[in-house]
Order: structure tokens, then C-alpha cells, then sequence
């Protein structure tokens, strides 16, 4: 064996990670559409046990504009990130970015279909945001629900509307911040960057609540920030849930903590804090 030889077979990452070489007991990797700076990472390791190590990979693709039909056309790239991650000694994978999932157009089944694969292929709980909500949807037994689709362009939130419906919920009424009066035009909406008022989070879900009072649940879309945190912050809808649940009486579930609440289930684990209805059942 040469020494160039025996230096690769050094390196050779294990076929199965074993406690003893892991970093942390549990492993959980994010990923996040290019151009995108991820709250996901550090929001999730902030709520999670010592036993838990997060880390973050973005898309690599230069030219992403936030498209539709961008995102079916680097889905392939959700394999990578996954294999690489699998490599590392991650047990989990999140995949962060809602309209993936109807973007796609593999459908509810097809999605399903396609995590259970990922995970058995690589060796971990594979899981994705959008269909992390439908998930979380059916272990709460619910039916009808309300959507705050916040900064989502109306193409966006109507493929999330139409995925929710496919798995079998009764929509009662969905539409963005144009659709509830709170800015004029979309394009106000997109010089924003997904970050908005501290106030808008209450007068927005007001605005749903009011809409469709007999939903079981609230929802909100994607990855949106207000302004609510130190100094105004942006913070996600995590670090608001468990306020807006006080406030409609009923439970709150977005994007973010259905995902989070998926990968503590897989993990096996509960969060720390108060984090609203859906995350609270990991206590149980």
C-alpha cells in the first residue's frame, strides 16, 4: 500500500457512525433556498437539548431568483445535500423552504413517497417543511384551517392552498398581506425581504381569525420575520406562537415549527421552552 493510499483510506468517513466518533448523540442537518440566510439552524439548536448539533448548507445555485419552476428544476439537489449530510454522521435532515413541495408537482403521495426513499437511501429521518404541516396536521386530527400566506406571492401561497387540499383539509380561507389590506402591491411586499413590523403579526392573524373563526387551526406560510425581538429583531414565527395561541384561542402552526416538531419527533426528543400547542405535544 502506498502512502497516498493509506492516507485516503485514513480519511474514509464510516459506513455507519458509531456514538464514539459523533460530535453530538444527535446529529440534525438544515438545508434553505440559495440566497437565503437560514434562521432555521439557530433557531432550532436554541430550543433543543445539549445532546443536539445543527448544521446549516445552503443551495448552490447562482442563478436562483426565487422561482417556481427553479425550484422543480433543483430539486435533484435536495439528494445531495442529503448524501452529504448522511456522510457526515447526520440523523436528520431538514429541508427548509414550504413551496417546495407542490412546486415539485409530485403531489402529497409523491412527496411522501420521496422522503420515505431519501431516508432509507441515506441512512436518516429525511423530512421537508411543507409536508412537515400536513404531517402535523393529521397527528392534531384537524380539518379546517385558515391560512396567513403573510409575504408569499399569490402563485406560492395558492400551490400551498392546493397541497393542503389534496391532503384532505378544508381550507377556509387563505391570502397574503395585498390580500388583507396591509400593503397595496406585491412588489411592496418583496422590497420588504421577508421581514416586517412587529405589529403585523398580530393584526395579520387577527385579519384570518376574523375570516374564518370556525377553523381548527391557523396557519402561516413559509419563513416569515417581524420585527418582535431585541432592539427589533426579526424573529420567526416560532417565538411568536405560543403569544398568537393566547390571543385566537386556537393552535398556530407555521412553516417553521411544524418542520422543527418533525425532526424532534425523529429524533426522539422534546424542545425546551414554550413553543405553542404542536411542540408542547412532544411532551406528552
Amino acid at each position: 500500500m502506498t502512502s497516498e493510499t493509506a492516507s485516503k483510506a485514513a480519511w474514509h468517513m464510516p459506513d455507519v457512525w458509531t456514538a464514539d466518533q459523533k460530535l453530538f448523540p444527535h446529529q440534525v442537518g438544515f438545508t434553505c433556498p440559495p440566497r437565503d440566510w437560514d434562521a432555521a439552524p439557530s433557531d432550532f439548536l436554541r430550543i433543543a437539548p445539549p445532546s443536539v448539533g445543527v448544521h446549516g448548507w445552503m443551495l448552490h445555485a447562482p442563478d436562483y431568483g426565487h422561482q417556481l419552476d427553479q425550484r422543480k428544476q433543483n430539486f435533484a439537489m435536495l439528494e445531495e445535500f442529503a448524501a452529504l449530510m448522511a456522510n457526515n454522521g447526520a440523523d436528520v435532515c431538514g429541508q427548509v423552504g414550504s413551496n417546495w413541495v407542490h412546486a415539485s408537482g409530485l403531489g402529497v403521495e409523491g412527496i411522501s413517497d420521496f422522503c420515505k426513499k431519501m431516508s432509507d437511501r441515506h441512512g436518516l429521518a429525511f423530512h421537508m417543511a411543507g409536508y412537515a404541516m400536513v404531517e402535523a396536521l393529521r397527528a392534531m386530527n384537524v380539518e379546517k384551517v385558515a391560512l396567513n400566506a403573510v409575504y408569499h406571492w399569490p402563485k406560492w401561497w395558492q400551490g400551498t392552498v392546493g397541497f393542503l387540499k389534496e391532503a384532505g383539509f378544508d381550507v377556509l380561507w387563505a391570502g397574503n398581506f395585498v390580500d388583507q389590506g396591509w400593503f397595496s402591491t406585491q412588489d411592496d411586499v418583496n422590497k420588504q425581504r421577508w421581514i416586517f413590523d412587529g405589529e403585523l403579526a398580530v393584526k395579520s392573524f387577527d385579519y384570518v381569525a376574523e375570516k374564518a373563526p370556525q377553523a381548527d387551526v391557523y396557519l402561516a406560510n413559509g419563513m416569515v420575520n417581524f420585527r418582535t425581538g431585541p432592539n427589533q429583531q426579526p424573529q420567526r414565527m416560532l417565538h411568536l406562537t405560543s403569544m398568537l395561541e393566547d390571543r385566537l384561542g386556537k393552535p398556530v402552526i407555521a412553516h417553521d415549527t411544524a418542520l422543527y416538531w418533525r425532526i424532534f419527533k425523529s429524533l426522539g426528543l422534546a424542545p425546551a421552552g414554550e413553543n405553542g400547542q404542536l411542540l408542547r405535544s412532544l411532551n406528552a
